[in-house]
Parts: structure tokens; sequence; C-alpha cells
């Protein structure tokens, strides 16, 4: 994955998502597989409902939270990371 900020990335199709106390909780169809993103991954992950680019996810996150940069870009980017390992999100569309 490259890590751009103008990357832009949106949710895939092979999933069933449930809110669960304010997370988001997915089942991706393909494996099998239960996932409980978390209440910072159900913000990132709600953000990615239409195209978007890494970016806008980061200055969004900055937004909300106390986070420095850096850290927040390396966050996102490795949460991103793992989504698109398990087939959950698209890149480049």
């Amino acid at each position: 994955m490259t890590h751009s900020l103008k990357l832009t990335v949106v949710q895939s199709f092979n999933y069933i998502a449930s809110d669960m106390n304010g997370e988001r909780v997915l089942l991706c169809v393909d494996s099998g597989k239960y996932y409980n993103l978390g209440a910072i991954g159900t913000v990132i992950w709600d953000h990615m409902e239409k195209p978007v680019t890494v970016g806008s996810i980061v200055q969004s996150l900055l937004d909300q939270y106390e986070v420095d940069r850096p850290s927040c870009e390396a966050e996102v980017f490795a949460f991103l990371a793992r989504l698109s390992e398990e087939r959950l999100i698209r890149f480049g569309v």
C-alpha cells in the first residue's frame, strides 16, 4: 500500500455490518471472520462509506481528537493496511 494522503479509499461490498454500543462489528462474507473496529476504527469506517482520501480521514481525526499528525497518519495507515489485507476496503476508486 502506498502511503499517500491523496490515496482514495472506500468500503468493499463483502461484509455485513452491525452497531454494538457505538462500535462497528463486521462479518466478512468471503472469509466468515468477525471484526470489531473499536471506537476510532468505527469513525474511520464511517468516513469510507463513499470514496474519500486518506488525508480527509486524517484531518477529520485531527479535528476531533487530541493527537499529533505523525501519530495519527501512522495509525490510520496501519489500520487501513489491516482492513485491506482482509479485503474490507478498496483503494484508488
